[in-house]
């Protein structure tokens, strides 16, 4: 087994990362010691009193003992002195006890916890999440320690892309820099490209066709993701939304707001976001809410017909919002 610590507290708001760092450790010791290699504390099962049991008790198993913790974020400074202070100053040797602490709000991790385990010759680490105006400067970050160049463009189209997940983020920038290589420069433009699949790109495609009032493009979208399979139900979802979005900009620009404040608010690549405000300020308001109320009528059209019926529905559709 790898050199492990007599003790850890790994606390924090990052709940993923946290959740990622219990099971690796959980997966070593049960590796090199089979399944009885770590002994895990989770729930009502895991109190201070449990634990300090746990570790004075005796094992016959060998190799190093794994005894992992989960909810220390419940427990209270004056429960760990109690039950705790004593057996942590004194490890049973080839012991490693771990505690976690999902915090949120006012539930933290107790500090006479972390004053236990540094005492005990452990690590104290703080898995803390970034929060989500701070992403992209985050992923940037974390992409120059891959050796990647990630500029501010590209950071914020992946954050977009992916979601607010840091350990998703993270997986994305690792697959990046193993298909690209070392030094590889990522723009938004690449991105886009990569992180999107096939019939996502084309339902994106659809809706901003509509937006755009480009009626033919707007209809062999259609028609191509039909052919794939596409359910009219969840094509007609994106293009409510992407036509509400369109509402809401077109709204925003009419009020005075300035573009680039509007860029900063949408979740999209840079030359999605300024193409897509470029086609909302060419709709006016009232063109938008009439589309809004076709696709609502399309909804309506669509329940309980064929196919057939539901895409000559859906073309007359899109070539009335479209036109």
């Amino acid at each position: 087994m790898a050199a492990l610590k007599p003790a850890y507290l790994v606390h924090g708001d990052d709940h993923a990362r946290i959740g990622e760092r219990r099971a690796k450790l959980r997966a070593l010791a049960e590796r090199d010691a089979g399944a009885s290699g770590a002994e895990v504390l989770e729930g009502d099962a895991a109190t201070p009193e449990a634990v300090a049991f746990a570790l004075s008790a005796m094992t016959f198993a060998t190799g190093r003992r794994v005894v992992i913790v989960d909810g220390v974020e419940r427990w209270k400074d004056k429960e760990v002195e109690a039950h705790l202070g004593a057996i942590m100053a004194d490890l049973p040797p080839e012991t490693t006890v771990a505690f976690f602490a999902r915090e949120e709000g006012r539930a933290k991790a107790p500090a006479k916890l972390a004053d236990a385990v540094k005492r005990a010759g452990g690590d104290v680490a703080a898995e803390s999440a970034v929060k989500p105006w701070e992403l992209p400067k985050w992923v940037a970050e974390q992409a120059r320690k891959l050796d990647l160049r990630l500029d501010q463009g590209a950071a914020r189209a992946l954050v977009a892309q992916v979601g607010e997940r840091q350990a998703r983020l993270t997986r994305e920038l690792e697959t990046l820099a193993l298909e690209l290589g070392e030094g590889a420069h990522v723009d938004a433009e690449l991105i886009d490209e990569r992180s999107a699949d096939s019939a996502e790109r084309k339902i994106w495609s659809l809706a901003d066709r509509l937006v755009g009032g480009d009626a033919p493009g707007a209809t062999l979208a259609y028609l191509e993701l039909r052919a794939q399979g596409e359910r009219l139900p969840g094509l007609l979802f994106w293009m409510t939304d992407r036509m509400r979005k369109a509402l809401d900009v077109t709204c925003r620009l009419e009020a005075g707001e300035a573009p680039a404040d509007i860029k900063r608010t949408l979740r999209m690549p840079p030359k999605a976001a300024d193409q897509f405000i470029a086609d909302a300020r060419r709709a006016d308001a009232a063109k938008l809410r009439r589309a809004m109320a076709r696709l609502a009528d399309l909804e309506l059209e669509s329940r309980g017909g064929s196919a057939a019926e539901e895409d000559t529905s859906a073309i007359r559709a899109i070539l009335a919002i479209a036109s």
